[in-house]
């Protein structure tokens, strides 16, 4: 089976030159002169790095099979991370360097959305915005409130560290978008 380049959606999987991608953005481009074309910014799935590239329009490309398993984060070693599927009790790794960001966010036990691309296990899929306890930061000073603009560092339960408002404190719980890293409001 395979996808043509009018048919791209954004987190569609296509594989170009035997290697997978995920589709972030993409533009249809028609010139006054010269040929239609689209342009992306793709994701690759072994590894997370994110690439722009050029096609021609109505280029084709094999559809990638794609299929969401429900597992719980066990831990990480070093070198993998280890899921645990729920219902069979198999284990699966994926590579840390490959989960960078995921893993920021992830806590030991988590429930999470395993990724499999062509029946391996790639990529994990968080929801857009979860909550943590603070583990360590500077304490507020007198006079800091909520309207107070200003932020601080925080280091979150996972080991993450991210900028908070000046009037959070150590054991508070806060929400954080996973996909900017950005802290969203007390929990």
């Amino acid at each position: 089976m395979s996808i043509s380049t009018n048919q791209f959606k954004n987190g569609n999987h296509i594989e170009v030159d035997g290697t997978v991608f995920k589709i972030l953005e993409f533009q249809h481009v028609k010139p006054g002169k010269g040929g239609a074309f689209v342009r992306t910014k793709l994701k690759r799935a072994a590894d997370g790095n994110v690439i722009d590239k050029t096609f021609r329009a109505g280029e084709k490309f094999r559809a990638v099979r794609t299929e969401v398993r429900k597992m719980q984060f066990l831990y990480k070693d070093g070198t993998d991370a280890h899921f645990m599927d729920t219902e069979s009790y198999d284990q699966v790794q994926i590579p840390e360097e490959a989960l960078k960001d995921p893993l920021r966010w992830l806590r030991d036990s988590d429930e999470v959305e395993v990724l499999y691309i062509d029946e391996n296990p790639s990529d994990v899929q968080l929801p857009s915005a979860l909550d943590f306890e603070v583990t360590h930061t500077e304490p507020g000073l007198r006079g800091d409130t909520a309207s107070g603009g200003g932020a601080k560092p925080a280091t979150i339960e996972t080991g993450a560290s991210i900028q908070v408002p000046l009037f959070v404190n150590i054991g508070d719980k806060i929400r954080v978008d996973t996909r900017t890293g950005e802290y969203v409001s007390r929990a």
